[in-house]
């Protein structure tokens, strides 16, 4: 019956071969997209890897192939870009058990002749590491997994020792009980453990020839050795396999070895370096000679402990004895075949399979997230980056999520961010499945129909932004109760078809409904409290500043307007212009330079804002702060006088049009001057100042290039120390706002860190917050792209011209990033920033020190020596 099964099996998939094997994915890498073909041998249909990957590049060997070499390998695709690159095994079924198998041969495909190494994941879970001998050695590493989802991810990771690449990749289902033995309560193959492929031969074969499918259903791969101290010997006569389920071809089971010269016992033996690994063990047996009656074989099979003694196997029919416990602790193991006391004839093995436990113990994101997350992606075509588990490892962590851990359960996805992210269509159901999100951005869209009732069922979801979308109908009525209770800040202005009230009579207005007006009297009243109280409060703040006027005239650093008139020369040398009008270069009566900014009529700031830099100023004192000399308050006459910086504003050198470029360590110097500043406001200063303003054109510079923040107009003091933040009118440069703080109204000092994050990221990069091409593109948005591919030089400023440690950069660059996600909660404190950045100085201080002194040796070393400094060289010894 089992053999007729096989027939009706070969026949049926045979037929269908032309479309693939059933349960078989067959990935030829690098040929071009619909260009499937049979092979030859197998009758496998193979197809192009370009439905499975997004990234990679194809290159053709053929011309370097042998007759010998199946025609999978006469490609290759290969991942010059990027750190981790992952193929997408899509349609499984979750819970079954699959053998994955990848291959490789080198070819020297990129002429350089060096044959890369790299390493080779599934998901998070390291595989192996894919090590070649030569060019021309093929390398298949093979890995039985059962299936947690309905994908699985194969990843390729770059370790800098050459570019990863791969010739085939291939799946094929197994059965249920194949490699399903108990050991004690675990099962040798699970969702948290696979067997690696060690070694597996056909052993007695005398043609040399490799077997696998239609010969193997399930295209296992037995390779044609022998043993040592054995002799092969086979049967013309078909195999049957028992019940045990592992089912060796019967073109396997029926050739075999014996010990060499009638002796009692078969080893086999295997070497590893590392005593930690762990070896699963089986071994196939079938009687392949017909024992007469007064002859019998009887064996034991051990490896460390006996597995089955007195064993006479069955004629013509396959059993497997397998190790029930992982074989661990050695260096050295070794299996033996031995013939009993009691048997006549000699022991035989016809096969054997060794497979490396292989634990899979990185902890991934929650199978709900993840299957939510690959519905998006699928759905709405997503042009990302987005490969493999969505949240680990961490440092691949997909663009626009968060998530959150808690030391034991699974990842979970904590915020989503696509806005502006080309998405079409409905609002996806899968999200209703991410129930530990808090944060969801689908902004700037062309998302269309309703907002589904979905969305307040999300537990802990406490922002939600659909603005700038195609949405009609209704807001749903829980969504709007969330959003009174301020559970919820809830954003959907700027969608026209959308109804925004209840009742459904108000249409097309443009609102943040962070709170919703609630039509009743005691509402109606409440809020006539509220803006009677804010009026007052308003009108007592108002005040201040007039008192603060009467502290000020009495202060000894007020001056006239005749004062200011002489010291600039009557307005004769411009120096700066700037939101509060224009700043003039003057001289003090003791001979001191300052620059003395004046207020415009026109001015967007006003007498509020100069009162407010003013006030500030007087009470804050640090060296990285601009120095305040005085002031003029003579009516529509106001002048702030400050010390005169020589060197101008950070802006002004990081401009193309300043041949003065600016050395990596004096820009080192510069942000943490800057930082410095900003930490001393925010941690130094009781109650903290926000800056508000943070951008190049307000960091000035002196003679020494030593930075001092400037122009304190649009800073704010937390009127009570200890608040996480204040709820004040958005005001700043487009381009270096806090994106939260945008949405929200909500100001702290991560708004600051935010602003010094894209600050960082012109140091680094010498490119503006925001493109002058003709489709505008943020700094971050640039960067990050690039970073995550691991490509720094194509970050850098090129006018560096790689005078720089590249860790330096490296470190500087994290740092940015860490100062830039869109949530303030996410962001670091500037005293991690200050800490970091000494750092980054540190390293490159200590390499330009070693480039003098190596300079210095090599200059002293001879006097016909000659070094030319403007050429380029390698990296110096760090």
């Amino acid at each position: 019956m089992m053999l007729w099964f096989y027939f009706v099996w070969y026949l049926w998939s045979s037929a269908v071969h032309v479309h693939g094997q059933s349960g078989f994915i067959s990935i030829d890498c690098g040929i071009p997209e619909n260009s499937p073909y049979i092979d030859k041998v197998t009758h496998i249909s193979y197809f192009s890897d370009a439905e499975f990957i997004d990234s990679g590049m194809n290159s053709n060997i053929s011309d370097l192939m042998t007759n010998d070499v199946p025609d999978q390998f006469s490609n290759v695709r290969y991942f010059p870009n990027g750190t981790r690159n992952c193929y997408t095994l899509k349609n499984l079924n979750k819970g079954s058990k699959y053998l994955i198998r990848a291959s490789f041969m080198y070819g020297n495909y990129d002429g350089k002749n060096q044959v890369p190494e790299f390493k080779l994941y599934l998901g998070a879970n390291l595989w192996d590491k894919a090590h070649l001998e030569n060019a021309s050695h093929i390398l298949r590493m093979e890995i039985i997994v059962v299936a947690s989802l309905d994908f699985v991810s194969v990843c390729l990771e770059n370790i800098d020792r050459g570019i990863p690449f791969i010739s085939v990749l291939e799946l094929r289902f197994l059965p249920d009980e194949i490699y399903s033995a108990d050991m004690g309560s675990e099962a040798m193959v699970n969702e948290s453990q696979s067997l690696l492929l060690f070694d597996r031969r056909d052993l007695g074969s005398t043609n040399g020839q490799e077997i696998r499918y239609a010969i193997d259903v399930f295209d296992r791969i037995w390779s044609a050795e022998s043993l040592e101290g054995s002799e092969p010997f086979a049967s013309p006569t078909i195999i049957k396999n028992n019940s045990e389920g592992f089912q060796p071809p019967s073109a396997v089971v029926r050739t075999a070895v014996r010990p060499l010269n009638g002796g009692d016992v078969i080893y086999f033996n295997w070497t590893v370096s590392d005593p930690g690994l762990q070896f699963h063990v089986f071994m196939h047996f079938a009687e392949i000679e017909k024992v007469e009656k007064n002859q019998w074989r009887e064996f034991n099979v051990c490896c460390s402990v006996c597995y089955k003694s007195n064993y006479r196997p069955s004629f013509l029919t396959a059993l497997t004895v397998y190790t029930a416990h992982p074989l661990s602790g050695h260096h050295h193991y070794s299996c033996s075949v031995r013939k009993t006391a009691a048997s006549t004839l000699p022991p035989i093995l016809n096969a054997i399979e060794v497979y490396t436990v292989r634990k899979l113990s990185e902890i991934s994101t929650a199978i709900q997230d993840v299957e939510a997350m690959m519905n998006v992606k699928e759905r709405y075509r997503v042009k990302r980056k987005w490969m493999a588990d969505p949240c680990v490892p961490t440092h691949y962590m997909w663009e626009g999520l968060n998530c959150s851990y808690n030391g034991s359960n699974p990842y979970r996805i904590a915020s989503l961010d696509l806005a502006s992210s080309g998405l079409s269509g409905e609002i996806a159901d899968s999200l209703a499945e991410l129930t530990s999100i808090r944060r969801l951005d689908l902004s700037s869209n062309n998302l269309t129909g309703p907002i589904p009732d979905f969305l307040a069922d999300l537990p802990l979801l406490e922002y939600l932004d659909l603005s700038s979308n195609k949405l009609t109908g209704s807001i749903p009525i829980r969504l709007l109760q969330k959003s009174r209770k301020r559970l919820l800040t809830l954003s959907v202005d700027d969608n026209p078809n959308l109804c925004l009230s209840e009742s459904c009579q108000t249409k097309g207005r443009n609102l943040i409904l962070i709170t919703a007006v609630v039509p009743s009297v005691v509402a109606v009243l409440l809020i006539a409290v509220i803006i009677i109280w804010r009026f007052i409060e308003r009108r007592r703040r108002a005040m201040e500043p007039h008192n603060e006027e009467v502290s000020l005239v009495l202060d000894s650093r007020h001056f006239t307007y005749a004062e200011v008139v002489s010291m600039t020369n009557d307005f004769q040398r411009v120096i700066g212009k700037g939101a509060f009008g224009t700043v003039y270069h003057g001289y003090m009566r003791d001979g001191a330079q300052v620059a003395v900014k004046m207020l415009s009529q026109t001015s967007s700031q006003g007498s509020n804002g100069f009162r407010t830099e003013a006030h500030l100023l007087m009470r804050v004192h640090h060296r990285n702060l601009a120095s305040f000399m005085g002031y003029c308050d003579e009516g529509s006459n106001m002048a702030l006088i400050y010390e005169y910086m020589a060197e101008g504003n950070l802006a002004e050198h990081l401009s193309e049009r300043n041949a003065r470029v600016l050395s990596w360590e004096e820009r080192l110097r510069i942000a943490l001057d800057a930082a410095q500043g900003l930490e001393y406001l925010h941690t130094g200063c009781k109650p903290p100042i926000i800056h508000r303003d943070v951008k190049p054109a307000n960091i000035l510079l002196n003679e020494r290039l030593e930075a001092k923040l400037a122009d304190f107009g649009l800073s704010k003091i937390f009127p009570n120390e200890g608040i996480t933040h204040i709820t004040t009118e958005v005001m700043g440069t487009p381009g270096y706002l806090d994106p939260e703080y945008c949405i929200t109204n909500k100001l702290n000092e991560k708004s600051d860190v935010y602003s010094f994050g894209i600050v960082l990221l012109q140091l680094i990069t010498g490119q503006p917050a925001i493109s002058k091409s003709s489709e505008p593109i943020h700094i971050v948005e640039w960067a990050c792209p690039i970073l995550a591919r691991g490509d720094i030089q194509n970050v850098v400023d090129t006018r560096l011209k790689k005078e720089y440690d590249t860790i330096s950069v490296w470190k500087a660059s994290e740092i940015a990033m860490a100062c830039t996600p869109s949530t303030s909660i996410q962001r670091v404190t500037m005293n991690d920033v200050v800490t970091d950045l000494k750092e980054c100085l540190a390293m490159e201080t200590a390499r330009k020190r070693i480039q003098s002194e190596f300079e210095n040796k090599s200059s002293c070393s001879s006097g016909s020596v000659w070094m030319d400094t403007d050429s380029e060289s390698g990296p110096f010894p760090r």
